[in-house]
């Protein structure tokens, strides 16, 4: 979880760094978030080729997320969402895993109307397949094995404002995941439910 919590820190100083540039390109407006989701995926029985009999479906994922509108509603963000318990991977409980998604997208956030925006996004990033287990480590003194996959993100949201710069943000994801023979498939889709703030007014 430390290095978990690197990452998270790492991508709220990259959504500083951006919101620090982009006010000096005149940015509208800041939002960061956090959520819980839960993932689907294809069950164990889709699985084909080279990919294992193991799905991605189901657990709890608390994660944090931000953007930087500051063209036309059309900015920059990024995200981070890890599993909350480790699971047992294909149900081997001496096998415990977590898995970690994170991105950086482009954004899209138009008004809809009175205090309700949509927001859509697309990008890049990775999914960090992390299998815990005694003796194992991959350079870092850590006590879990990290298996990297480059993977192409599309989300969409609806944030609802019900009071000044707060807003409630119900949002779903599909992640394209290059080379995902850990589990049944290339595809996960993430369901969830945000609550943030906004910085520069809605």
């Amino acid at each position: 979880m430390k290095r978990t919590l690197r990452l998270a820190i790492l991508l709220s100083l990259v959504c500083t760094s951006v919101a620090g540039f982009s006010s000096f390109a005149q940015a509208q407006k800041i939002d960061v978030a956090f959520g819980v989701s839960t993932l689907d995926a294809p069950g164990a029985s889709a699985a084909s080729g080279n990919h294992q009999p193991v799905s991605l479906t189901g657990g709890a994922y608390p994660g944090f997320s931000g953007d930087v509108l500051f063209w036309h509603h059309l900015g920059i963000g990024g995200e981070i969402f890890w599993k909350a318990n480790q699971g047992s991977y294909g149900g081997d409980p001496t096998l415990p895993f977590r898995p970690l998604l994170l991105d950086v997208d482009a954004v899209y956030s138009p008004k809809l109307a009175s205090h309700t925006y949509l927001e859509l996004d697309a990008g890049i990033g990775a999914l960090d397949t992390r299998i815990y287990c005694q003796g194992c480590g991959n350079g870092y003194n850590t006590n879990y094995s990290s298996d990297k996959h480059f993977m192409g993100d599309f989300g969409a949201g609806l944030k609802f404002y019900p009071k000044g710069g707060f807003f409630v943000r119900p949002e779903a994801k599909l992640y394209l995941v290059n080379n995902n023979l850990n589990f049944s498939s290339a595809r996960i889709t993430r369901f969830g439910l945000s609550i943030g703030y906004t910085f520069g007014g809605h």
